[in-house]
């Protein structure tokens, strides 16, 4: 089941969110994951989707907007999607994934962004598999984006 995430559940998006930046070799935070998350939901900066398996928070995607001028519209920038290792490879970060470009399809965005380190080849395979588009390489990071 996914759900928004909001202050009501802010304690479970914590521990995803401090394991998340973990993974990315960062020290765990607790006090400074809560502050950071309770303020992107209280000033309305992020969207947050947690996935939950029987109760339990095992996943969780967080998107930011991105302007144009041009084009005067708000796309979406899918910063963060994060799933406990023990679930992975489960479906869970593709209906995370698709719960977020359904919002910014609700939002009538042109297009959801992301971007991966050039060496997770697993994630890179899945967002090829969800059409997502490689948009170009830098030295760490590859840029994609899914145009709805």
């Amino acid at each position: 089941m996914i759900v928004l995430g909001t202050l009501d559940n802010l304690n479970d998006l914590v521990n995803l969110f401090d394991q998340y930046r973990i993974f990315y070799k960062k020290d765990s935070d607790l006090e400074g994951a809560e502050k950071f998350l309770s303020e992107r939901i209280k000033n309305q900066e992020s969207v947050i989707y947690i996935y939950y398996d029987k109760n339990i928070p095992v996943g969780f995607t967080q998107l930011y907007p991105k302007y144009s001028s041009a084009r005067m519209v708000r796309n979406w920038i899918l910063n963060d999607l994060f799933v406990l290792k023990e679930y992975r490879k489960t479906g869970i970060a593709t209906q995370l994934i698709n719960q977020a470009i359904e919002f910014a399809k609700s939002k009538d965005a042109n297009f959801v962004q992301l971007e991966t380190q050039v060496d997770n080849f697993v994630a890179q395979k899945l967002y090829q598999h969800l059409s997502f588009e490689l948009q170009g390489p830098d030295e760490e990071f590859l840029l994609y984006k899914k145009f709805i």
